[in-house]
């Protein structure tokens, strides 16, 4: 059996304060992610899967194929890199999830995407 690709995952997160209104609860925050293939095999990613949860402990799960539009063929020692974005109502909450990739030979396996917080630059860390 082969091993399945090796895929890291980077994650930059940022406050935009011009596009958030906090007297309506109305937190909205960018991220950025930076998915590379660190095996010796391509991967390409199909679809993706978050759990978004909120300082209220309310837990939102997104599903959909690919990433802004894009369904990334990823060769050995590539990177396909992206920016989104999540609307909160709480100045705090928390991402995590997985993408659904496939290896050469069309083996389906997920990648894990670790808890990334998401906050206000004037809340502590």
């Amino acid at each position: 059996m082969m091993a399945q690709p090796d895929i890291e995952i980077q994650v930059e997160t940022r406050y935009l304060d011009e596009q958030s209104q906090p007297e309506l609860d109305h937190y909205v925050f960018a991220y950025r992610i930076t998915i590379t293939n660190k095996g010796d095999m391509p991967a390409q990613l199909l679809s993706r899967h978050w759990v978004i949860t909120n300082a209220n402990g309310e837990v939102k799960e997104v599903r959909g194929e690919g990433v802004v539009g894009e369904q990334p063929l990823l060769r050995p020692g590539e990177s396909f890199q992206y920016t989104s974005g999540s609307v909160l109502e709480t100045p705090v909450g928390s991402m995590h999830g997985s993408y659904q990739m496939v290896d050469a030979e069309g083996r389906p396996f997920d990648v894990p995407i670790p808890p990334f917080r998401l906050s206000i630059s004037t809340v502590l860390h």
